[in-house]
């Protein structure tokens, strides 16, 4: 097209308008900015069948805050959009965007990702990632892989050699540990396949053994008594086990304090727990010495943000429980901003990588990755928000009618 007066004037006017974005951002940030609609949806990416059964995440659950400001803040974490209508609306729409928590006096904190949402677009109108608004903290997080294979839930049709393969392929890949379920019936055969893994791996690869408290009785299994978790930690300990996870229920903070106590293999959990009064219990026990807040169940980024600031005044580290694909997004956020040494990445189904379980997301993004990991390590993205470039579009012809 020839360099005309004309298109020299169209286009000074779109730089002009690209660079005075900035400007209406920070105008929006100076005045009151309200929440004017919700939305949650479900999306379905289209992939083969047979990727779907290998474990590619391409169903999600968005949610969308709309504000005055003419931004928008998104997440894929949830909550159920059947209630949307009857308790989300109602308590979200024209409501000042910052007020989180009269939101979590609403309910947001039960809304899993909902509050994700409106992290991201305040994130969008200060033109600045989540973490930063949050304290700043280092964005790059060391990464370790929660694998569980398809078949028997317990594990127990798996070897303990395909295990230690598996193990071995995620160290030579750069990363630096691995969690995998401690569900065998008996529960010393998974302090043997922790043998078996070392010997694969060396000493410098975490290997973490998550017994998930009260998920074992959907097998047949009941919670360890104080014997047999005594017993199994033990040897866990003597295997090099990195750290033993939840082995008791989710309540049961006296327990578990005298099993931290007992070895020095580090307890942890605190993935079910909800809002702050049951981890400053488990902190008074002394029930973890680390303690595991979930992104969206335990109350979401802010609720998060406090579990660690109250860790921290106990001397105890804080690593999120983890997610995958798109869903993570708001926990990465949550990791940089309090410097967590771990970043949990869940389920890796065998023998897949991450970038291939979350590929199909991608789909629904404008930027060509989603996270870039780097020798064990996952980068968090420094878009404004909670770093995910929505295609809008693509949302649209994904949408589940």
């Amino acid at each position: 097209m020839p360099n005309t007066r004309r298109t020299f004037l169209a286009s000074s006017a779109g730089l002009a308008a690209h660079l005075l974005e900035p400007l209406r951002k920070l105008e929006a940030a100076v005045r009151p900015v309200h929440i004017t609609d919700v939305d949650v949806f479900r999306i379905e990416i289209p992939i083969p069948e047979e990727q779907v059964k290998q474990g590619r995440m391409n169903r999600y659950v968005v949610s969308r805050i709309d504000t005055d400001a003419g931004v928008r803040g998104y997440s894929f974490a949830g909550p159920d959009p059947k209630i949307l209508d009857a308790t989300i609306r109602p308590a979200l729409v024209g409501q000042d965007l910052f007020a989180i928590e009269r939101h979590l006096e609403k309910g947001a904190g039960h809304w899993n990702g909902l509050e994700h949402a409106i992290w991201d677009a305040i994130g969008k109108i200060a033109n600045q990632p989540v973490y930063e608004l949050l304290g700043g903290g280092n964005p790059k997080r060391k990464v370790y892989l929660t694998t569980v294979w398809f078949g028997n839930q317990d594990q127990s049709h798996v070897s303990y050699d395909e295990q230690a393969a598996i193990a071995l392929k995620f160290k030579q890949a750069g990363f630096k540990g691995m969690k995998i379920r401690a569900w065998r019936p008996n529960p010393i055969d998974d302090t043997e396949a922790c043998r078996a893994i070392r010997d694969a791996v060396g000493p410098d690869f975490a290997i973490m053994f998550d017994r998930t408290a009260h998920a074992p009785e959907s097998v047949g299994q009941q919670i360890w008594d104080y014997e047999t978790a005594s017993k199994v930690a033990h040897a866990f300990e003597d295997a090099g086990a990195y750290w033993l996870e939840e082995p008791f229920a989710r309540d049961d903070f006296a327990q578990a304090a005298k099993l931290a106590r007992e070895v020095d293999m580090p307890i942890t959990g605190g993935e079910g727990l909800f809002g702050l009064e049951p981890f400053k219990e488990a902190l008074t026990h002394g029930a973890y010495d680390i303690v595991q807040p979930e992104n969206r169940r335990s109350g979401g980024i802010w609720i998060c943000r406090k579990v660690a600031a109250l860790a921290e005044a106990f001397h105890v580290p804080c690593v999120l429980h983890g997610t995958m694909g798109l869903m993570l997004a708001g926990a990465l956020q949550i990791s940089a901003a309090i410097n967590a040494e771990w970043q949990e990445f869940v389920f890796i189904r065998p023998p897949l990588m991450p970038e291939e379980v979350w590929s199909p997301g991608l789909q629904v993004l404008k930027t060509k990755e989603m996270y870039r990991l780097e020798d064990g390590y996952i980068h968090v993205p420094d878009l404004p928000g909670i770093g995910l470039d929505v295609d809008e579009e693509a949302l649209e012809r994904f949408r589940v009618r």
